[in-house]
């Protein structure tokens, strides 16, 4: 009898440790995208920043500046749930403006264009990379939050469901394929 209590009670905090050890992964890998959200965002702002820069320093012409301005206000100012479509515009609009390598060329020939087209080449290529952290950490989060026994415990406590972040963020041929300063 003591035998087979003492047996129940050793599986008991076997599972125990294992649940608590599951609570853990899944806290670590909500932290994980807190973390990735957070380089993202910052990607994100630094794109939109340096695209706002570049449309109001006068080395592009007047059209382009309008619309890659509009694009990078619009990604800036964009509420959460607005947020990818925002984004998604300001990629188009990048496409659009510097499609043709030309117009990188005739960026870097003005007065400090060359530091300007550099330093939104290598935002234009961090953002896709922040973006797949963020989302790959999302995906692992979700494939354990569908396991039955993180459900039937409710190991992940009150905390959201979380949701990947999906925009375009194909960056144009003409700042992606240019070897720039990161």
């Amino acid at each position: 009898m003591i035998e087979t209590f003492i047996w129940i009670v050793v599986g008991l905090v076997a599972i125990g440790l294992y649940l608590s050890w599951t609570a853990g992964r899944l806290d670590r890998l909500h932290a994980r995208i807190d973390a990735a959200r957070a380089a993202l965002d910052a990607q994100l702002l630094r794109r939109a920043s340096v695209a706002q820069e570049l449309a109001t320093s006068g080395v592009l012409d007047p059209a382009a500046s309008i619309v890659l301005y509009e694009a990078a206000h619009a990604a800036r100012q964009a509420e959460e749930e607005h947020r990818e479509v925002a984004e998604s515009e300001l990629s188009q609009a990048l496409r659009a403006v510097f499609g043709e390598p030309e117009q990188v060329e005739a960026v870097r020939e003005a007065p400090g264009g060359d530091q300007a087209a550099g330093e939104l080449a290598a935002a234009v290529r961090r953002v896709p990379m922040a973006r797949r952290f963020h989302n790959d950490a999302v995906r692992a989060a979700r494939a354990l939050r569908r396991h039955r026994k993180v459900r039937w415990f409710r190991l992940a406590g009150h905390a959201p469901f979380p949701m990947a972040f999906e925009m375009d963020d194909e960056p144009p041929t003409a700042l992606a394929d240019r070897p720039g300063s990161s």
